[in-house]
């Protein structure tokens, strides 16, 4: 019998993680999207090739290639694990700003470390906090990657309350807690996205913020905190005035961590995200798995967004952005409203920025992935994200999300008609 059958007869025994490894949704949602002819995909979040910085990543490679001598070519090269210093004093000056800290509170570049789009942060996050069956609180919906990376790490997600105004619910909170406190279950982190959410577009404003903190701290619960701010510079016209958990007082005994990207706002593939943590540690645990990860994130896409951030191409990049966005997000809104889809009984509020609209169907419809209404909406030629991919527990069924980053003007009309005219069907 020849070596390879033998192979072939075997069965390959994995760790546990292995096990409950599955294939990720959006991973599916995206070929779906760029593999099947005709369909509209208001599904993955894709940016706007249209708008992409052609102009601006050539001037960034010519200025690096006129600089090569000097530079001793270092940008093609590897770099540090932590990532580019100049590339992390810019991020941090740059939440500075943003969150108004004093001279005392301001961030270093000691503090930011560059990852593989925010994503890679967020998994280093968890890697080195959760053990299978341990909590992480998240917001109500949330970030559905997110989800699904705590299932295969066997981490239970629990939702932060919410009132009926979708607000944070801090009486429930505190109940939720000391249920689970007296089930003997380990909280360990919070994490929400506190700036247009994927996939809701609300905003948490620093009340809400403080009261986590407050319930958390009440109960003596300084666990780490994870806030996720990869659409906070995606505003359409007013930049959302909430400062971030580094800049409030009641998170100041919290480890935390603040995540964002850079390639939203400027360019998807180079895939430059990072992570501003204030507890060394943790910090510290993190850059060790992430160099058995990686050893450093690609060096060239890093080199490419200090010299946008450096100059002006970066802010003129989000002067493009943002004006362009909102006339996608604007063309499908109103494609929704002109088909007659309130009419029908669905529920959603116009975003103010970020690359979605959250819809409410009418209550019993089922919107899921294997859902009746879900095949109708592919054959139609429509692809949507089903809501209930956005609950870390109890998940509702009547949700759905849709991005208006990727498709132009008319394609988003378009698929606006296809979508309302499944669901006047149903």
């Amino acid at each position: 019998m020849s070596a390879s059958h033998n192979t072939h007869n075997h069965t390959t025994m994995f760790s546990r993680l292995g096990e409950r490894a599955a294939p990720p949704t959006i991973a599916r949602l995206m070929a779906m999207a760029l593999e099947t002819p005709g369909l509209l995909s208001l599904a993955a979040g894709f940016t706007d090739n249209a708008t992409l910085p052609v102009d601006f990543v050539g001037e960034a490679w010519r200025a690096l290639c006129a600089d090569a001598v000097a530079s001793n070519n270092e940008f093609l090269q590897y770099g540090t694990n932590q990532g580019r210093v100049t590339l992390r004093r810019l991020i941090a000056e740059r939440i500075s700003r943003a969150d108004r800290l004093g001279s005392d509170g301001s961030l270093s570049e000691r503090d930011v470390f560059i990852t593989n789009g925010s994503q890679q942060a967020l998994y280093l996050a968890m890697q080195v906090l959760c053990d299978p069956g341990d909590v992480v609180l998240v917001d109500r919906p949330s970030y559905f990657v997110f989800l699904e990376m705590l299932r295969g790490l066997g981490i239970e997600a629990r939702s932060l309350p919410i009132d009926a105004g979708n607000r944070i619910d801090t009486v429930a909170l505190g109940k939720l807690l000391d249920d689970l406190r007296e089930e003997g279950r380990r909280v360990r982190a919070v994490y929400f996205v506190s700036y247009f959410c994927n996939p809701s577009a609300r905003c948490l404003d620093e009340a809400e913020k403080n009261g986590i903190a407050e319930t958390l701290a009440a109960r003596g619960m300084f666990i780490p905190v994870i806030e996720d701010a990869a659409y906070r510079e995606l505003y359409f016209e007013n930049e959302y005035s909430a400062r971030s958990v580094l800049a409030l007082p009641a998170w100041k005994p919290f480890p935390k961590l603040y995540t964002a990207t850079l390639t939203k706002p400027f360019a998807t593939g180079l895939k430059v995200g990072y992570g501003a943590c204030t507890d060394e540690a943790w910090r510290g645990r993190m850059l060790h798995v992430k160099g058995h990860h990686d050893f450093g994130s690609a060096n060239f896409g890093q080199a490419i967004m200090e010299h946008a951030l450096a100059g002006k191409n970066y802010e003129r990049q989000l002067a493009r952005l943002r004006p362009a966005y909102q006339a996608k997000m604007l063309a499908l809104h109103g494609a929704l409203i002109a088909a007659g889809l309130r009419e029908c009984g669905w529920k959603w509020v116009e975003p103010t920025g970020g690359l979605y609209i959250w819809l409410e169907a009418p209550h019993g419809l089922d919107t899921g992935m294997d859902s009746a209404f879900c095949h109708a909406c592919i054959e139609a030629g429509v692809l949507y994200v089903p809501g209930d991919l956005c609950f870390g527990d109890s998940p509702e069924k009547n949700f759905i999300r849709l991005s208006f980053g990727v498709l132009g003007l008319a394609d988003l009309e378009e698929a606006a008609r296809r979508f309302a005219s499944v669901a006047k069907q149903f």
